[in-house]
């Protein structure tokens, strides 16, 4: 089983990663792991401090409230520990997926050659002893041992142990297909790598180090709320401080009542600091990882899945992503004299020898669009003529009852100036058809038999199906497209017209792809891109979030941000779904953490002062039994609704795409009123509960 489906088909509730994080919960009790947290760190401190005052209480032999001062010491150590436990489990999944691309690591042995051409001696060596620059021989069965460059040969090679797709790919020499990774096998043919990596920097041992969750750096946006999050709490702690004077102060004055507790103090400080979204969030942020991981796209840091959500331009490739990549013949237009069945034929014929995805096509249409039989070259008695870049065309050479018949198709200007040197020429009605075909976007094929022209074939750069619903969507979401081209700017304006992009670039080099990132930038906004060729690297460099085709060059990969191992370039469109989704998570938790504080704040202040303060009975809206049962309530609440929100926040929020100003409508009617409905009700059964059992 490859890491892809390893990772999907881990549940949360995986009895070995929750027997896992409730050992990595306990561990990272240390000080100097709480210390990470401030927020968890002064819930910490309380745990410890009324643990302190209850063993105090022992030796003093004061049996006045220690079961009330042991149950707030117990409870306050859960928070802490289930705080752990999300933190912990979220690591976990990260670990077993980084244990399962460990998995995939073989010290095979490799065929160094002595001079780097194929045909020179090799000698065996172990994968773990090469080093980078040295040249290896790689036949149909041997496994590539390190990440390196084609320098010679075309083989077919199975990526399923990197990319969890099982049908082969073609890696050869030169181009943008020459890229190889360690561990995948070489199916049929043999090619030369060039190892381009020493042992332990291999893309798999990237792989590996991203996914560590301990390699996670806080992102800008985790690092500003955890700073408003210790705001939060110092603001708390002052005034928590300043409680127990006054409370004294009062009680002086009044000669009756009692002054408040610390052992109430600390849980009043306790349940008024942000501890819900702070016991949460680093596992938010590692989560977002997780989750992008699944998706089988490696991201080098936090801050890049970040970057995702909060993207404003994409730029995408035309082939490949937008269109299908291969032109399709989708129309005949035969000449004045001529049927579409004639034209038809010809075609078909002109292209039975032509293995390209376009020549295919041709032969396809002329049997779907006129029902003509399947044929197949060696059936001819015939001589092929292969297309050539410097004839522009292809065809045949048939017997035929008054000679030989010429059948030829290519470019307009190739098959004029053929036909002409046979004495013909290219009719105006032709001629209009060619201009037709281009100003749509398309490509013509001019048909000759002999010197008769016979028609056009348009060739299609067919749009991707579905491409315009899911570029309306990413408009919903706030996100400008822009569809990067090498085609003339006629072709370009058809083809973006037909997709739905919002603007494209014509004719793009890679100075020009870069220059535009540039300028989106200067405006203030985030840029991303996919790219698969060296010649994408300094743009995939210069956007924010840079996705690179693990089919792709060493150099787009070592540029970019993240690696799609699926090299699909559509992914960018899950890759800003994803950030999307984990910011939102962090956002819809934190709006619950802070109103359900609310709830608390109705729970536990009347309670914690009414020994002091009598009038305050008539805050106890929620009708609680007692003021312990009250204040224990919320702290018991406080501890559970972390561990209830586990799964929400690894598994992260729905996200659907819509607009800036109705998310947080959502947001606010779901997260904001259910923090503030859930605590009353929540709280109050905790306290019919404790009064049941007796405990308060």
């Amino acid at each position: 089983m490859n890491h892809k489906n390893m990772t999907a088909g881990k549940s949360l509730f995986d009895g070995k990663l929750l027997r896992a994080a409730l050992r990595g919960a306990v561990c990272k009790l240390s000080p100097r792991t709480q210390w990470a947290n401030p927020v968890m760190f002064v819930v910490y401190l309380g745990a410890l401090l009324t643990t302190l005052l209850w063993m105090q209480g022992l030796m003093d032999r004061e049996s006045q409230n220690l079961g009330f001062t042991l149950a707030i010491a117990l409870w306050l150590w859960f928070t802490v520990l289930f705080a752990n436990f999300a933190e912990a489990l979220a690591e976990g999944r990260s670990r077993a997926q980084a244990e399962s691309l460990r998995g995939m690591k073989r010290d095979t042995m490799a065929k160094v050659l002595q001079q780097p051409s194929y045909g020179s001696s090799w000698i065996p060596v172990r994968a773990s002893e090469l080093r980078k620059g040295v040249t290896l021989l790689v036949e149909a069965g041997d496994v590539i041992a390190l990440d390196g460059t084609v320098i010679e040969g075309v083989a077919s090679v199975d990526e399923s142990a990197i990319t969890g797709e099982s049908a082969p790919v073609i890696r050869e020499a030169g181009g943008d297909f020459s890229s190889v990774t360690g561990g995948t096998r070489v199916l049929s043919d043999w090619l030369v790598v060039q190892v381009s990596v020493n042992p332990g920097e291999s893309f798999l041992d990237r792989m590996i180090s991203m996914v560590e969750s301990a390699k996670r750096q806080k992102t800008p946006n985790e690092l500003a709320l955890s700073i408003l999050l210790v705001g939060l709490t110092l603001v708390f702690l002052l005034v928590i401080v300043t409680l127990w004077p006054f409370s004294a102060f009062a009680v002086s004055q009044a000669g009756s009542g009692s002054v408040v507790s610390i052992a109430v103090l600390v849980a009043l400080l306790v349940c008024l600091i942000p501890t819900t979204i702070g016991g949460l969030l680093s596992a938010i942020g590692v989560a977002g990882m997780s989750r992008m991981m699944q998706a089988n796209v490696i991201a080098t840091s936090g801050r890049a899945v970040e970057a995702a959500g909060d993207v404003d331009v994409l730029l995408l490739d035309k082939t490949g992503t937008i269109t299908w990549g291969n032109r399709q013949a989708s129309e005949f237009f035969p000449a004045p004299g001529v049927t579409a069945l004639q034209l038809a034929e010809a075609a078909q014929l002109a292209s039975l020898a032509d293995e390209t995805p376009e020549g295919r096509s041709v032969v396809n249409l002329a049997r779907e669009r006129h029902g003509l039989p399947d044929r197949i070259a060696a059936e001819l008695v015939a001589e092929f003529v292969p297309f050539t870049a410097q004839t522009r065309m292809s065809g045949v050479d048939l017997p035929a009852p008054h000679g030989l018949r010429s059948l030829r198709k290519g470019a307009a200007d190739a098959v004029r100036s053929h036909v002409q040197a046979l004495g013909g020429s290219l009719p105006a009605a032709v001629q209009q058809s060619v201009d037709n075909v281009s100003r749509k976007g398309s490509t013509p094929l001019v048909v000759a038999d002999g010197p008769r022209v016979l028609g056009v074939i348009e060739l299609k750069d067919i749009v991707k199906p579905g491409m315009r619903e899911r570029f309306a969507e990413l408009r919903r979401m706030g996100i400008q497209t822009v569809m990067v081209t090498g085609d003339n700017p006629l072709t370009a304006a058809a083809i973006a017209a037909e997709a739905g992009v919002d603007d494209y670039l014509a004719e793009a080099r890679p100075e020009d792809k870069l220059q535009l990132i540039r300028s989106h930038q200067a405006a203030g906004r985030l840029v991303a891109m996919t790219g698969d060729g060296t010649n994408d690297a300094p743009a995939l460099a210069q956007a924010d979030v840079a996705v690179a085709m693990n089919s792709g060059t060493q150099a787009a990969k070592e540029a970019g941000n993240m690696v799609d191992l699926d090299s699909n370039p559509t992914k960018l469109i899950e890759v800003v779904a994803t950030g999307k989704q984990m910011l939102m998570t962090r956002g819809a938790l934190t709006t619950f953490s802070v109103a359900n504080d609310v709830a608390k704040y109705f729970a536990i202040i009347p309670a914690a002062f009414v020994g002091t303060y009598p009038q305050l009975a008539s805050l106890n809206v929620m009708q609680l039994h007692s003021a312990d049962s009250a204040i224990l309530s919320a702290v018991i609440f406080n501890a559970l609704i972390i561990i209830a929100l586990v799964p929400l926040a690894l598994r992260g929020v729905s996200y659907r795409a819509v607009g800036a100003a109705a998310l947080l409508r959502r947001n606010l009617l779901i997260y904001g009123l259910g923090g503030l409905i859930v605590p009353f009700v929540a709280i109050k059964l905790i306290d019919m509960s404790l009064t049941l059992l007796g405990l308060v």
